[in-house]
């Protein structure tokens, strides 16, 4: 990868448009798609969902928890899921969360963003609630080969605000901390920063500014109760940086190829007009 995860996702997003669907093998999904809960149904939803949205849109957001619970036959799901969609022309985004200090997050940084690695991937979701320096190592992996990270900082779960709105001494909210981690991270970048930050649809307000100069990933779209009226309201000028996800909306119209591009193509309409 020559150029930075930032400028490709720029180029992507103006080529495809900004949507990013999610690929959950989840259970009740499997179910509706008429496919065994296993790793054989697993990769059959997988790589149906590639087939159809892979070529037509910039992004997609795997979920790895539902590929692991399946085990190494999984997790080999997940490579392929990762290798076919970047060889269709679309970026990977790798839903892991993951977050820990030093060699550990080094090497969660060299297990999905070295490019040596099967899992590599275009970015990663990541965790910052080690403190923001604990997430140094992948950003730096990160940069070094192109990547990209996007930290945790206004989710949408109902236990999030207790602990994402608590004031540190200073007198800043933990996460505008994480934004403002962000925000340095991403000084100088052009025409956008590598390092996001993930901000949900349904949080209704916030005071805190999401001018990072880097992605805003925005799950909750769709099936959650998020819509784009609500990210026009939430994101205010940095809305142009958004990349709304949504995964049981567009995953529900499955498993005809051609229902899962329709719906991906509306929502990307949506938010296109948008942005």
């Amino acid at each position: 990868m020559t150029q930075p995860f930032g400028a490709r996702l720029r180029a992507a997003m103006t080529d495809r448009g900004p949507l990013c669907p999610g690929i959950d093998p989840h259970a009740s999904l499997l179910e509706a798609w008429g496919l065994p809960d296993t790793a054989d149904g697993c990769e059959r939803f997988a790589m149906t969902a590639v087939e159809a949205l892979a070529p037509v849109v910039s992004s997609i957001k795997p979920q790895s928890a539902f590929f692991e619970r399946h085990g190494s036959r999984g997790v080999a799901v997940l490579e392929k899921v990762i290798a076919a969609s970047r060889e269709a022309g679309c970026l990977v985004i790798l839903d892991v969360k993951r977050g820990d200090i030093g060699t550990t997050a080094q090497a969660y940084a060299d297990a999905y963003l070295d490019p040596a690695s099967p899992l590599a991937s275009d970015a990663i979701t990541a965790s910052p609630y080690l403190g923001f320096g604990s997430l140094l190592p992948m950003i730096e992996t990160a940069a070094r080969h192109g990547a990209g990270v996007f930290a945790l900082a206004l989710t949408s779960n109902p236990e999030a605000p207790r602990f994402q709105h608590a004031r540190t001494a200073d007198g800043s909210t933990i996460a505008g901390e994480v934004l403002a981690g962000l925000r340095a991270a991403n000084e100088g970048a052009d025409p956008l920063g590598s390092f996001g930050a993930v901000v949900g649809a349904t949080i209704g307000s916030t005071d805190e500014a999401l001018d990072i100069n880097g992605p805003l990933l925005v799950p909750g779209i769709g099936a959650q109760g998020g819509t784009a009226e609500d990210v026009r309201r939430i994101f205010g000028a940095a809305v142009r940086n958004v990349v709304p996800t949504s995964t049981r909306e567009i995953l529900g119209a499955g498993p005809s190829v051609q229902a899962l591009r329709d719906a991906a193509a509306r929502a990307n309409d949506q938010f296109a007009a948008l942005l």
